[in-house]
């Protein structure tokens, strides 16, 4: 018990150090690269972003007030308490460092070479955004938005996404111009890619194989957390001959840390086996056509 008690101490430690770091950097590019540039970047980011050059308002500041519904909304109908809690440290974090170090950020020399603030903006908000995911959370807006609306209507989470940031992104080429606009497509690319590589990632998908003695608990539990089907597939041991079930399933970018500390908390010794799935298709996914 002890050795279990101090083995949950010191993820979370790491989880909550990730998600601080992750939102230190991602409040750094808002303030030093981003909104200097007119970059609007996808979700409630971009839409306080927006509303800074329009209203005057803090970015920060309207990015938590955004948020705020969607945090009720995402506690009471959307997923785990724990996924809530660190999503809404991380995004508290972010927006309150964004409006301290705005200030700060506008006494610096201007970074106004495109090729500059678009690729190392898309780097520090790829390894922010990362880390945050690592840290099993999120900054709100658009991914507690997509876990509902799949929740309520099945409707896969990338559609969800694709559709809001679409959005957000007509509004920025009609605010600042295409230009503008071309510029938040080519970092928001470039960000994908960094948290690719953060998160251990190449692809989309991930497809999950898991032996162990505690399938039926981890095929609740993934169920129930991460809300992604599960296919149970007969299986024999070819030691012992004996049968067991052997669970399959397909997680999404950044889900792959939570399914694997799932697995880790209820059955240490499963066996797991994560392989790329360069193309899903199907429900929580892409709409097979």
């Amino acid at each position: 018990m002890k050795n279990l008690n101090w083995q949950t101490v010191r993820r979370t430690t790491l989880d909550y150090t990730f998600l601080t770091i992750g939102a230190g950097l991602l409040a750094l590019n808002i303030a030093l690269l981003l909104v200097p540039n007119r970059i609007v970047s996808g979700g409630a980011t971009g839409l306080a972003t927006l509303l800074y050059y329009k209203l005057g308002t803090p970015v920060g500041t309207m990015v938590l007030i955004i948020n705020i519904p969607l945090f009720i909304a995402g506690v009471k109908w959307g997923g785990g308490m724990r996924f809530a809690v660190r999503t809404i440290y991380a995004t508290v974090l972010m927006s309150v460092l964004t409006d301290l170090l705005t200030p700060w950020a506008a006494t610096l020399p201007p970074i106004n070479e495109p090729l500059l603030f678009v690729l190392y903006g898309g780097l520090i908000d790829g390894v922010g955004m990362g880390l945050v995911f690592r840290g099993q959370g999120t900054t709100g807006g658009t991914d507690v938005v997509a876990r509902l609306m799949y929740h309520w209507k099945a409707i896969p989470l990338g559609t969800t996404i694709l559709v809001v940031n679409s959005i957000v992104l007509i509004g920025a080429a009609v605010v600042f111009g295409l230009q503008a606009a071309m510029y938040a497509l080519i970092l928001t690319f470039v960000a994908a890619r960094v948290v690719d590589i953060v998160q251990g990632e190449n692809n989309y998908g991930r497809a999950a194989i898991i032996i162990s003695s505690k399938a039926s608990d981890i095929r609740s539990s993934v169920l129930t957390v991460l809300e992604r089907g599960v296919t149970v597939l007969e299986g024999r041991g070819g030691y012992t001959e004996a049968g067991l079930d052997v669970l399959y399933c397909v997680v999404a970018r950044g889900e792959v840390s939570i399914l694997k500390r799932l697995v880790q908390s209820i059955d240490p010794k499963a066996f797991v086996v994560i392989t790329e799935a360069s193309e899903v298709l199907g429900e929580g996914f892409r709409t097979l056509r």
